[in-house]
C-alpha cells in the first residue's frame, strides 16, 4: 500500500482524495493487460503446436508446413522461438524488467526468480516452455489483482458514498451548494429526503430516519431529531433536517477509517511479518539449490547439462513463492473488509490477528454496559439555599462537563427552564468531578471520593449517600468550603446487548471484569445485571491502568471505553475497543478498534472473525508450503516438468485466493 501520500492524519485533503491516492495496492499502479496476456498466451500455445509438429513430423495445417522453406531455411524449426519470443515480450516483458532491475540491486524476488527461469529456459532452447510459464505467471498475477480489489472494494463502496457537494448556509441566510472541503466546523448543512449526509454533525432542526448502516453496520435505519449526532456518509431516509457541522471532512468519521485503512497494512499482523521474513530467506536459498542442482551432476556425477539445468529451472518455478506471498493480506484484508461492513473499524492487521486469543475483557460501565445516558432521580437538599438555587449551581458547573452524570444533572435543569449561573476557572478533576467559580466563590460537583479528600464526609452524609447508592444509583454532591449542600442522585439503565455480548463472551472462554468510578453499591447492581465474572469500583483512570497491568501477568487483555479516563487503560491493554458512536476522540484515536454503533455484541462477532481468519492464514500457508514440498520431491525423482510446476504454482496461488476471500463472508 502507498503510505508516502499520508504522511500525517491532518493533512490538507478530504476523504475521496485520501481513498485514490493512500488505498491503492503496489499491483494496481496500472490496468491489468487482459488483451495483451490474451494474444500472448495465444501465440505461446501455437509455439508449443509448432514444436510438436516438428518433434513428430505433424501438422495441423497439412504436410506442406514441415517442408515450408524461405531460401535454405526451414520455417518450422524457427516458428516456436518466434512465436516464443512475442509472446514473452507481449506478455510478460515489465516482469522481464523488473526481474532484471531486482537481479541488478541483488534484491532476488519473485519477478527476479522467474525473469531468471525464462531465460535459461530459452538458452536451452525450451522455448514454448519459456512462453507459458510467462504468461501463465503474469495470468496468476492479474487474477490476484482482481481478487484483492474485490476484497479491498468492500471497504471502498463506503467511502463513494459521501457526497462531493452539500447545501451549507452563507453569511446572509441563503443556501448554496458547496464542495465538502471547503466545509467549516459549525456551518449549518441542509439534507432533503434522499441525500446523503456529507459532514459528522448534530442536528438542529428537524428530523427524519437515517439509514447509518455503511458506518455502523445497523441493519434497520434509525430515527434522528434535534441533538442527535449524523455522520459523513449516512443516507436520509425520509423527512428534512439542518445540523451544525462538528468535523470537517478530513476528520468526519469517514475519514478516520480511510485513515485507519492507509495505517492497517504498515500494521501487518505477527504472522504476515513471519511470511515476509521467510520470504526474503527463501527465495536465495531456491536459487542456491537450483544453482547446484544445475552444475553439481554435470560436473561430479556425469550428468547432462541440459537435463540438469532444465531441473533447476523447474525448481525455480515451482519455488517461486507466489501463493505464499499472497497468501496473508488476501486473508487480512478479507478479514478486514468484513468486519468493516459490520461497523467494527480494525485499524491494524495485527489486532485482527491477535483478537483470538485473549483471556480478559475488562469494560467500563457508564456508555459502554449501560447507555451512559443517566437521569436525574432524587435531589437531597442539605442545607437552606433553596433547591432551585442548588439545582441552578450545580446544573452550571454539570453544563460544562462531558460526563454523563453531569449531562443529567445539566438537562434536568433545562427541562425544568432554571438559569444557569456564569462560571470562571472550571476545571475538570479525574476519576472525582468538577470544580467552578461563581461570583467569586468555589463550588465543587463530585462523587464520594471528593467528599472524604475534601475531608467533608459526615456520618449523616455517609448514611444518605450509602441508601440512594443500595438503590443502584450515582450520586454526586455540591460542595462549598462548608460542606456539602445538596446530593444528586442519577440512575442509568443497562444495555440489553451488554447481556448478550457477555454471555457470548463466556461462552468463548473470554472473562470479563467491570472497571467503574463509580461507588461499589452501584457498581455491584450493575455487575450482576450484566453478569460479568468481577468488578472494580472507586477508581481512578491510574487505578484502571494498574489492574489492566496486573491482568496481562496472567494472559491477553481487551479493555473497551469510551471516555478520556479510560484512555490510559486504552493504550496499556493488548487490544482496546472504543466505543465510537458516543465515545470521545482521545478515546477513539487511542483504541485499535471502534465500534461504530456501540453495541458490545460486536466484541465476539469480532473474536470469531479473528478466528475464522487465522484458521484461514494457517490454512492458506500450509496449502501453499505442501505442494511445494510435493512438487520439490517430484523435481529431483524426475518426474516434475515446467509446465507441471507452472500448473501448480498458479492452480495453488487461485486456491490461496479463493480460500482467503472466505473471510469476507465470516
Amino acid at each position: 500500500m502507498n503510505s508516502a501520500c499520508c504522511p500525517d492524519k491532518n493533512q490538507d485533503c478530504c476523504a475521496r482524495d485520501q481513498l485514490q491516492s493512500c488505498c491503492d495496492y503496489e499491483h494496481e499502479d496500472a490496468p491489468i493487460p487482459w488483451r495483451r496476456l490474451t494474444v500472448a498466451g495465444i501465440l505461446a500455445v501455437f509455439s508449443e503446436i509448432f514444436e510438436l509438429a516438428q518433434a513428430w513430423r505433424v501438422s495441423p495445417f497439412g504436410d506442406d508446413w514441415l517442408t515450408w522453406k524461405i531460401g535454405e531455411i526451414a520455417v518450422i524449426e524457427y516458428l516456436p522461438i518466434i512465436l516464443a519470443i512475442v509472446a514473452i515480450l507481449l506478455g510478460g516483458l515489465t516482469t522481464y524488467k523488473k526481474g532484471w532491475v531486482a537481479v541488478k540491486n541483488l534484491n532476488l524476488n519473485i519477478n527476479a526468480l522467474m525473469s531468471i527461469a525464462v531465460t535459461g529456459a530459452l538458452i536451452i532452447g525450451q522455448y514454448p516452455e519459456a512462453a507459458m510459464v510467462m504468461i501463465l505467471f503474469n495470468l496468476a498475477e492479474a487474477i490476484e489483482a482482481k481478487s484483492l480489489e474485490r476484497a479491498k472494494s468492500a471497504i471502498k463502496r463506503l467511502f463513494d458514498l459521501t457526497p462531493e457537494k452539500a447545501t451549507v448556509q452563507d453569511l446572509d441566510g441563503a443556501w448554496t451548494e458547496m464542495d465538502i472541503r471547503q466545509i467549516t466546523v459549525g456551518r449549518r448543512v441542509r439534507v432533503k429526503p434522499g441525500e446523503r449526509v456529507a459532514c459528522d454533525g448534530i442536528i438542529t432542526q428537524g428530523q427524519s430516519t437515517i439509514n447509518q448502516a455503511p458506518i455502523t453496520g445497523e441493519s434497520i435505519p434509525i430515527e434522528k431529531t434535534v441533538g442527535d449526532q449524523v455522520y459523513a456518509g449516512t443516507i436520509n431516509e425520509a423527512g428534512s433536517f439542518e445540523f451544525r457541522v462538528t468535523a470537517e471532512a478530513t476528520r468526519s468519521t469517514l475519514a478516520r477509517i480511510i485513515h485507519a485503512v492507509e495505517n492497517a497494512q504498515s500494521t501487518r499482523a505477527p504472522i504476515q511479518r513471519f511470511v515476509d521474513r521467510f520470504a526474503k530467506y527463501y527465495i536465495p536459498i531456491v536459487l542456491m539449490i537450483a544453482l547446484l542442482v544445475a552444475i553439481i551432476p554435470p560436473l561430479f556425477m556425469n550428468g547432462v547439462w541440459t537435463k540438469s539445468v532444465y531441473m533447476a529451472l523447474v525448481i525455480l518455478v515451482i519455488g517461486c513463492p507466489c501463493a505464499l506471498v499472497i497468501s496473508t493480506p488476501i486473508s487480512i484484508v478479507s478479514g478486514m473488509a468484513s468486519a468493516a461492513r459490520h461497523g467494527i473499524l480494525i485499524k491494524g492487521g495485527t489486532y485482527l490477528e491477535q483478537g483470538r486469543s485473549f483471556d480478559w475483557l475488562a469494560l467500563d460501565k457508564t456508555g459502554t454496559i449501560t447507555h451512559g445516558k443517566p437521569h436525574l432521580t432524587d435531589i437531597v437538599e442539605l442545607s437552606d439555599l433553596g433547591k432551585d438555587k442548588v439545582v441552578a449551581i450545580a446544573s452550571s458547573i454539570a453544563a460544562r462537563s462531558n460526563h454523563p452524570i453531569s449531562k443529567a444533572i445539566a438537562n434536568h435543569a433545562k427541562e425544568n427552564d432554571i438559569p444557569l449561573f456564569d462560571i470562571a476557572d472550571f476545571a475538570e478533576i479525574p476519576g472525582q468531578g468538577a470544580r467552578g467559580v461563581i461570583d467569586g466563590k468555589t463550588w465543587r460537583l463530585g462523587n464520594h471520593r471528593m467528599i472524604e479528600d475534601l475531608k467533608q464526609c459526615s456520618a449523616e452524609l455517609e448514611e444518605a449517600i450509602v441508601t440512594l447508592e443500595k438503590q443502584g444509583k450515582s450520586v454526586v454532591a455540591l460542595i462549598d468550603e462548608r460542606g456539602a449542600q445538596s446530593l444528586f442522585a442519577v440512575a442509568d439503565t443497562l444495555k440489553e446487548s451488554s447481556i448478550d455480548a457477555i454471555k457470548e463472551l463466556k461462552a468463548l472462554g473470554v472473562k470479563t471484569i467491570m472497571l467503574t468510578g463509580d461507588n461499589e453499591h452501584t457498581a455491584k447492581v450493575i455487575a450482576e445485571q450484566a453478569g460479568v465474572d468481577r468488578f472494580k469500583s472507586n477508581l481512578l483512570p491510574e487505578d484502571k491502568l494498574v489492574i489492566i497491568e496486573r491482568l496481562e501477568k496472567t494472559g491477553k487483555v481487551g479493555m473497551v471505553g469510551d471516555g478520556i479516563n479510560d484512555a490510559p487503560a486504552l493504550a496499556k491493554a493488548d487490544i482496546s475497543f472504543s466505543m465510537a458512536a458516543a465515545g470521545t476522540d482521545i478515546a477513539i484515536e487511542t483504541a485499535n478498534v471502534a465500534l461504530m454503533d456501540d453495541n458490545l455484541t460486536k466484541i465476539p462477532r469480532f473474536i470469531r472473525l479473528s478466528k475464522a481468519t487465522y484458521t484461514i492464514l494457517l490454512q492458506n500457508i500450509a496449502l501453499a508450503l505442501g505442494v511445494k514440498i510435493i512438487f520439490f520431491a517430484l523435481t529431483f525423482m524426475g518426474q516434475a516438468t515446467m509446465w507441471m510446476a507452472v500448473f501448480a504454482d498458479m492452480g495453488t496461488s487461485l486456491v490461496v485466493v479463493a480460500n482467503g476471500l472466505r473471510a469476507m463472508r465470516k
